[in-house]
């Protein structure tokens, strides 16, 4: 990998998203003491080759049992704000009764240019967001309007997404493997980390590739 841009997210992005992937990353928050930063496991891509990452906004949905005055008012406020680069990460407490994303939601998140959402929750309208290649990661498929089953009651503060505290502006990035959160203020340690190591894994492949014993290249070079 180059030298990075920390001081360009857009540019660090597309070089994380070419390079880079959760399972490395999950290693590299290991050695930096974080060690639960992945997501649950049923959080998943809608289409095989989908890939996120970006600056967390966050969006908080509860249940609701009756419709309400404004319902939509947090949710549109929420995915108004987001910027180029951003990825909505929503939480709806597990949910199974409601459905907080869907096509519109997503075509105004692509078009405020943000890189793609993670809903630990139900969306719908799948096949047209498959067809839009957004980036979209979510705990299932479900045909109901949240109308009268969860209203956001927040968004850009802390929340509980698929088991990781997450909070606006930290880095999440999400591949076919699952999708893993970097604290804002571990960025570096952690891409770095990263990095040097995808070089280590590399070059321990080119061996084995060649004939070198698994005990061979890890004694060598101690990647695994």
């Amino acid at each position: 990998m180059p030298i990075l841009p920390f001081d360009d997210d857009q540019k660090l992005f597309a070089l994380m998203k070419e390079q880079l992937y959760s399972a490395v990353l999950c290693d590299a928050l290991d050695q930096v003491g974080y060690r639960q930063q992945a997501m649950r496991a049923d959080i998943r891509p809608i289409h095989l080759d989908a890939v996120v990452v970006g600056r967390a906004v966050t969006m908080q949905s509860v249940d609701v049992y009756e419709p309400e005055e404004n319902e939509y008012e947090q949710e549109i406020a929420a995915v108004d704000s987001l910027k180029p680069g951003d990825v909505l990460v929503a939480s709806t407490q597990q949910s199974t009764r409601t459905c907080v994303w869907g096509e519109l939601l997503s075509t105004a998140a692509m078009a405020r240019g943000a890189n793609g959402a993670v809903i630990d929750g139900y969306t719908r309208d799948v096949r047209l967001i498959q067809k839009m290649g957004f980036p979209l990661f979510s705990t299932g498929i479900y045909p109901v309007d949240s109308a009268g089953r969860g209203v956001v009651i927040n968004y850009n503060r802390p929340v509980n997404c698929g088991d990781v505290i997450v909070s606006p502006g930290d880095v999440v990035f999400g591949d076919y493997d699952g999708v893993v959160v970097i604290p804002k203020d571990a960025l570096r340690a952690v891409i770095e980390r990263a990095a040097a190591k995808v070089e280590g894994e590399n070059i321990t492949r080119e061996e084995l590739h060649k004939g070198a014993t698994l005990r061979q290249v890890f004694d060598k070079y101690g990647v695994l």
